[in-house]
């Protein structure tokens, strides 16, 4: 049982962790601006690369070094929307979707000129696990990473329904044109949607970074579970996002336990093929996700 839950478990609701904090942008970003954004993963790498510049410079610990990350990927965020998606605004989404491949590439070629392509660490060393009750181990990362993701959750639950940003931000959601009848302005709503799903996005980078290791395709590695994640909430449904984000997290690391016999149920090459399946079977049998967010 403990193997269970010191190999699978805890390692799964880590992963989800990084899911939910991803997929909270892209769900943000669909509900508000009514396009998918495929550069969402790559605005996760360069804000963990941002992070790594502080770290290097200062020698501070990641989490520590993380506002600097977080500057940078939402300034690159406001520059994309400023320079790539807001002359779209008023041509049809697919304009928007095409472009954000393209700013996809673009950020993932400054990434690789200024930092180089090799992979890079944010600490060097083993890093041994918590004990408790003599056989419970938990990784300080894993727990770090559920922690931070509880905490921003109920922080942007708290920002969405009781600010009046917030608000504005859900009411153009729901529905724009009356939202600006109403007198909101969706070029606030919008900034604002770009530098909350930024951050989040800057940070789910740095936890994958602390996990594993930063190269310059990891957010796009990381972006099917996300965008999985998204659907599997509800389109739209921010709290959808996080909630679908540890269920994918979950399907994926559990289904390599070995449930029936010795060997792994799913081979852990193919964990990842599970967020793609789970998107189509979303899609098929319940598109508006399990909040019922908005329809694609």
């Amino acid at each position: 049982m403990m193997i269970f839950i010191n190999l699978y478990l805890i390692p799964a609701l880590a992963l989800g962790s990084i899911y939910a904090l991803g997929a909270v942008g892209i769900s943000m970003i669909y509900g508000i601006l009514r396009f998918s954004h495929f550069a969402h993963g790559d605005v996760m790498t360069i804000g963990a690369y941002g992070t790594l510049s502080a770290v290097w410079a200062f020698g501070w610990h990641p989490l520590l070094a993380l506002p600097f990350g977080i500057a940078l990927a939402v300034a690159v965020a406001l520059l994309a929307d400023r320079a790539f998606y807001r002359p779209l605004r008023r041509l049809p989404t697919i304009y928007a979707v095409i472009a954000s491949f393209g700013v996809a590439l673009m950020i993932r070629s400054l990434v690789q000129l200024i930092w180089g392509p090799q992979n890079q660490v944010f600490q060097v060393g083993v890093r041994m696990p918590l004990v408790f009750f003599d056989s419970l181990r938990i990784s300080s990362l894993h727990l770090q990473a559920f922690a931070i993701t509880l905490v921003l959750a109920a922080a942007l639950q708290w920002f969405l329904s009781r600010t009046r940003t917030g608000r504005s931000m859900r009411a153009v959601s729901d529905d724009p044109d009356l939202a600006s009848i109403a007198g909101l302005e969706p070029e606030r709503v919008i900034r604002w949607t770009w530098i909350i799903g930024s951050a989040l996005a800057a940070t789910a980078g740095v936890l994958a970074g602390m996990d594993t290791q930063l190269h310059a395709n990891m957010g796009w590695n990381l972006l099917l579970a996300m965008f999985a994640s998204a659907l599997l909430g509800g389109i739209g449904k921010p709290m959808g996002a996080v909630a679908g984000g540890f269920l994918i997290g979950l399907a994926e690391e559990l289904s390599t336990y070995p449930w029936i016999g010795s060997e792994s149920l799913v081979s852990p090459s193919y964990k990842s093929a599970l967020a793609f399946v789970i998107m189509v079977l979303v899609l098929l049998f319940r598109p508006q996700g399990i909040m019922r967010g908005r329809l694609l």
